[in-house]
């Protein structure tokens, strides 16, 4: 929640920081409008959005959709995995395979 634009404009630059950083899909929702007699929670400013990487494969501004600003509305998106795949293998920059696998490694498991 975000009551200024100011907050919202902090917190949609960094989730889409993180698409771009970690090559994944980031998707924001906020709350709009206001609720009277709640504390602290008079008014909210919002813009639902869902990012994307930022590579050939995907949106040149790196956002797959996103809804009105501040408006009440369901924003729907369909996202493609396998372009994520494809981009962990092909891209442009191989952030997977440049992971210094003698400071951490990844377990899954079972």
């Amino acid at each position: 929640m975000t009551d200024t634009q100011n907050g919202y404009i902090r917190v949609r630059t960094c989730a889409q920081a993180r698409a771009i950083e970690n090559e994944c899909y980031v998707a924001i929702a906020g709350s709009v409008g206001n609720l009277p007699r709640v504390n602290n929670m008079d008014i909210q400013y919002s813009q639902s959005a869902v990012f994307t990487p930022s590579d050939f494969a995907f949106p040149n501004n790196a956002i797959k959709a996103e809804a009105t600003p501040n408006a009440e509305m369901v924003l729907i998106a369909d996202v493609d995995l396998y372009a994520l795949r494809d981009l962990h293998e092909y891209g442009t920059v191989k952030i997977k395979k440049d992971r210094r696998k003698d400071l951490y490694e990844v377990k899954l498991l079972k």
